[in-house]
């Protein structure tokens, strides 16, 4: 029996030490980087808890489909991309969903050209543009250079048809975009697309995970969701300023992921997720990342449930928050896109988009 007890002991010891070898050592797809997270600004004043978001309206996908991420209102419908690939769409007026068009990707960012076609941003297709007759043009799936464009996420168009857009990252896909949140790298990216030079045109890049992309009314400026490091960023597209960068808003109180431009001067920023206390004290401790990222998913950091819209102005100040702590009928919010007193709210992992009243 103590013999028994002996060997077992000695199996469990060893078992003990390999699962540390693991994940002290086991060799990781990340290389993260140390940084200092500023600390998060308190659930206070413009961002004290509300429940603005409590009361949405849901607009159900498909049955067994999920993620519609981002939204745009073409016509009489919304248009939406789910994690299936499928391009559905919504009457405005209410009723199911219907199916458009399969991109056999993960359509993420959409918008409307002067045309009138739906413009996609397909995380693993590339930059897609939907015709009137059903089918599906690839405008570029590699970058000028010959880069491959590796997650292609946000999307806005300006008056002339030229079509800005981010490369979230030219190291993670979306398969594995929280790898990308780990590393805390500058993988991501800026594109151009114009009309009468259809070359995706690297614009911006050593950006922190690129995401939501939004043009001002003017063509000014564009602005862009860097997520990892809680900010946006501006670039200068005419005046005096012409190209040079700068910061609109930081230290936000989550990680900001889409982007779009509303009425009055507003900008509409979705945050994925409220801050995270374990992310940020680690963002010094690269090697800790490392073993994270050796855990099981279930044990990883993962978005909280709490929709959160914040609204700014062409300043950076914030104007307006739009929550629901607790996600009492929508738990996470990617976007939000105005379309006259609604304002629709798109989620990568939701069952369903939504909108509210403004």
């Amino acid at each position: 029996m103590k013999k028994a007890l002996g060997i077992a002991g000695g199996v469990l010891g060893i078992l003990v030490l390999a699962g540390l070898g693991y994940l002290l050592a086991w060799p990781v797809p990340i290389d993260p980087v140390a940084w200092e997270a500023p600390e998060a600004p308190a659930a206070e004043g413009v961002y004290a808890p509300n429940d603005a978001l409590a009361g949405v309206t849901v607009l159900p996908v498909p049955d067994g489909d999920h993620g519609p991420e981002d939204l745009h209102v073409l016509g009489d419908h919304v248009y939406g991309g789910t994690d299936a690939g499928w391009i559905v769409r919504w009457p405005v007026s209410g009723g199911p969903p219907e199916p458009v068009v399969d991109t056999g990707g993960r359509p993420l960012g959409l918008h409307v050209d002067p045309h009138g076609r739906l413009i996609i941003a397909d995380a693993f297709k590339g930059l897609l543009r939907l015709e009137p007759n059903g089918s599906l043009t690839t405008l570029c799936d590699h970058a000028h250079d010959g880069s491959k464009l590796v997650f292609t996420d946000d999307v806005d168009i300006a008056s002339d048809g030229t079509i800005w857009f981010t490369d979230a990252s030219t190291r993670h896909d979306q398969h594995v975009w929280k790898r990308d949140i780990l590393e805390s790298r500058p993988n991501g990216r800026l594109l151009r697309w114009r009309p009468d030079n259809p070359h995706c045109e690297v614009v911006l890049d050593e950006l922190y995970f690129a995401n939501g992309v939004a043009l001002s009314e003017s063509g000014e400026f564009v602005l862009i969701n860097e997520t990892t490091r809680y900010r946006v960023t501006r670039m200068w597209l005419a005046g005096d300023k012409e190209g040079q960068t700068e910061i609109l808003i930081d230290n936000l109180p989550g990680f900001p992921d889409g982007i779009s431009r509303g009425e009055d001067g507003i900008f509409w920023i979705a945050l994925g997720s409220t801050r995270n206390a374990t992310v940020d004290g680690l963002a010094g401790q690269p090697f800790l990342r490392k073993v994270v990222q050796r855990l099981p998913d279930a044990l990883k950091p993962a978005p909280v449930r709490h929709p959160y819209i914040v609204g700014v102005d062409a300043t950076g100040r914030v104007v307006r928050t739009l929550q629901d702590p607790g996600g009492t009928r929508y738990g996470m919010t990617t976007s939000a896109q105005q379309h006259g007193d609604r304002l629709y709210l798109g989620s990568l992992a939701e069952p369903a988009a939504a909108w509210i009243d403004l």
